[in-house]
């Protein structure tokens, strides 16, 4: 069965992963035509609208929702912090965000990578791996010295990304969603999960 990058067929666990530093990151420039940006007041949108093409959102209600849950009311923050990819023509079509645990439970002092999205159909330019080594660098200017991401097993082809970077399961999580990483392994058979048994055809997909 093949799998779309991100694919609700896939049996969700929440996973996080974590990078013990953040030096040595890997440089990865942009294509030609393609410019970083920083948050601007009234990109609220823009941030949303990419979001949900890439499958994060099924409508613009979940997104705002979102939006007030991370980022409301902090456009100081965020003009250091969150990060566009435009096209030629100015578009915003790629995002992610140098942040940090918003609910104040992660004592490690981690910076966190947040909601890193390629528009639907500007996938496959190679854009994400230049958005999130642009992204970790940041992170690195503003002080953070090791970093962590969430993401879930139904964005599994992110999961491979962030492995190829040196992100690693945080250990409790390894166990808590221990069948999550066997899928990850199963779907992406990267080498740094050597040590989760792949899982099975019939324990990927959701059969609910």
């Amino acid at each position: 069965m093949q799998f779309d990058n991100h694919d609700a067929r896939i049996r969700y666990f929440e996973l996080l992963l974590e990078r013990g530093d953040l030096d040595g990151i890997p440089v990865y420039p942009l294509p030609s035509g393609y410019r970083f940006c920083f948050y601007r007041p009234g990109d609220r949108d823009a941030w949303i609208t990419i979001e949900q093409s890439a499958k994060e959102f099924s409508s613009y209600a979940q997104g705002l929702d979102a939006w007030g849950r991370y980022y409301e009311g902090k456009d100081e923050e965020l003009a250091q912090r969150m990060i566009f990819i435009e096209n030629a023509q100015g578009e915003k079509i790629a995002t992610a965000t140098a942040f940090y645990d918003i609910y104040g439970r992660d004592a490690s002092d981690a910076g966190w990578l947040h909601w890193v999205a390629v528009r639907r159909d500007m996938q496959g330019r190679g854009l994400s791996k230049p958005l999130i080594a642009y992204t970790l660098m940041r992170m690195r200017e503003l002080g953070y010295t090791h970093a962590k991401v969430p993401t879930q097993t139904n964005t599994w082809l992110a999961c491979r990304i962030y492995l190829d970077f040196g992100f690693r399961p945080v250990p409790e999580n390894a166990v808590n969603s221990y069948d999550g990483w066997r899928i990850v392994r199963a779907l992406t058979a990267h080498p740094a999960l050597e040590g989760f048994p792949p899982a099975q055809p019939e324990e990927i997909v959701n059969r609910e």
